[in-house]
């Protein structure tokens, strides 16, 4: 819509800049953002508005203001990780997704926040604080909650945003952009989607590059799109996969972009009803939506059937051992020397490499590099990660099982709940949090496969509930057209956010009305 709005001169490119600059100002509250890169993105929009009135733009995506999340190298612009240890540090180089946007003309407004180098699920461990979920602040969340008092309503009844891509799912959600980067090692694209009402993809291990995205865990991390509406995200997609001679991990084939029917058929589809996916302390308003959702399905004539992950309750394990081993090795490369925070102590360089690490890294980052090194010791590395790896051989045969069978696409509750207030959210620590939030996401990531969180309906609290569809390795497409398909049946409310309201946003509008009946 915005795409058609600047082609047809009824918005230019600079004015849609700087209503969503104006509305990163007013909703800074948020803490969505780290970096605002705003004489950069005037001037993108400047060349943009250069490029429609010649009548030669780039693509869909010229003019369209985006955020990215600061683990993504963007040169001239600071990417911290939201960590001591990179503060200050400026990439000489673009990741390759980023260029690519930009090559697409795409307009970078800045950088998102995140749990310190991505661990988490709550986007409340960075250096710059936790993002607060623009719901909190909706009419729809307001009317259901009932304070305690006054001053104790909006400054501690606010709700987490899920992570680690908090800032983008936070960015989208609020309006200040059309489309964000997370990245997704197991979950971190998904789990916040789910919880700001926003749709969250994460592709095909190995569809985008992940070049210049600062590594977590190589063998799972994935970059996400977030967007307001399927067919959003299907563009975005269509920008970014394909082969790049600087990631070995990328296809080799190229990537034909797609456009989803307009009027998606699911007919003659078969959908898979994990039962393994019934998690201990799933609620029971989401199993109650999940049911839901699977009877659409059997109504529009597809054929819903119970399947079985045997595996699935061990994954949560083989995911903890095997991230914390790749996350200890790829931490190593933070020593004070090359780049990044280098300590003053100089009795030695070990005593330099020690006191650098101590201050650059917080305790989430640090308690799992301790992990990893432990799991990867000679004594231990049989015993932990080789077993890890093969349990994650099994549980990547579970899927393909299910998939060879004849089901195309599998229904999954994204969330065990809606967001939690974040005072309740601290109780308990990261490692904790983690593993309860990862449950139903993170399987997907060790089998490579495309997953995509669509938001479904507002629970009892006036928060977003969103559910997961999991597709075939490289079929994104299928998968797309299956959330399309679902997102026009449930349509989902839009957010009432007085900040956004205060400003003309006509430009924004999307097609969200009633909730899920």
């Amino acid at each position: 819509q915005v795409s058609a709005a600047l082609k047809e001169g009824r918005v230019t490119p600079t004015e849609l800049c700087q209503r969503c600059l104006a509305l990163i100002k007013s909703t800074r509250f948020l803490n969505a953002y780290i970096t605002v890169a705003e004489e950069t993105a005037l001037k993108q929009a400047e060349e943009s508005e250069r490029r429609y009135k010649t009548g030669q733009p780039l693509g869909i995506l010229d003019g369209i203001p985006i955020a990215v999340k600061d683990n993504f190298n963007t040169a001239g612009i600071e990417t911290t990780c939201a960590s001591n240890m990179l503060k200050g540090y400026i990439s000489p180089y673009n990741a390759t997704v980023v260029q690519k946007l930009l090559d697409q003309g795409a307009v970078l407004l800045g950088k998102t926040n995140l749990d310190e180098f991505a661990m988490g699920s709550g986007s409340t461990d960075g250096i710059f604080g936790p993002v607060r979920n623009p719901w909190s602040y909706s009419r729809q969340y307001k009317e259901k909650s009932v304070p305690k008092s006054h001053s104790e309503d909006e400054e501690s009844n606010w709700v987490i945003t899920g992570g680690s891509s908090g800032g983008s799912a936070a960015a989208v959600s609020s309006f200040t952009c059309f489309a964000a980067l997370g990245s997704d090692t197991g979950g971190s694209t998904r789990n916040p989607a789910a919880h700001c009402g926003v749709v969250g993809l994460k592709p095909t291990y190995g569809l985008i590059s992940r070049h210049g995205l600062i590594p977590l865990v190589n063998s799972m991390d994935v970059p996400g799109i977030l967007t307001r509406c399927v067919d959003d995200a299907a563009v975005v997609l269509g920008s970014l996969a394909g082969h790049d001679p600087k990631d070995s991990t990328t296809i080799q084939d190229n990537f034909k972009p797609f456009e989803l029917p307009s009027l998606p058929d699911v007919s003659k589809l078969s959908i898979g009803i994990p039962k393994e996916y019934h998690a201990p302390g799933l609620s029971s308003e989401i199993l109650a939506l999940w049911s839901k959702a699977a009877d659409l399905f059997k109504n529009a004539g597809a054929k819903v059937i119970e399947v079985s992950l045997p595996h699935t309750r061990y994954s949560i394990v083989c995911y903890h051992v095997l991230c914390t081993a790749e996350v200890a090795s790829n931490m190593a490369r933070f020593d004070g020397l090359e780049y990044g925070h280098r300590s003053d102590v100089n009795k030695s360089t070990e005593s330099m490499y020690a006191a650098t690490r101590r201050e650059g890294f917080n305790d989430v980052v640090r308690g799992r590099i301790l992990s990893g090194n432990y799991f990867l010791l000679k004594q231990n590395y049989e015993n932990y990660f080789i077993k890890a790896q093969k349990v994650r051989r099994l549980i990547a045969n579970d899927f393909l099982k299910v998939f060879g069978s004849g089901v195309d696409i599998l229904l999954t509750p994204t969330t065990l709940s809606d967001a939690v207030p974040y005072r309740e959210f601290i109780k308990e620590d990261n490692r904790t949090r983690s593993a309860q939030d990862d449950i139903l996401t993170q399987a997907a990531n060790m089998a490579g496969l495309p997953a995509i969180n669509v938001p479904t309906a507002l629970s009892e609290r006036g928060l977003p509930i969103g559910l997961q569809f999991i597709g075939r390795s490289f079929q994104e497409k299928q998968l797309l057209t299956v959330a399309k398909w679902f997102e026009k049946q449930v349509k989902f409310p839009m957010i009432q956010l007085e900040e956004v309201e205060r400003h003309n946003h006509n430009v924004f509008q999307h097609q969200k009305s009633a909730s899920f009946s």
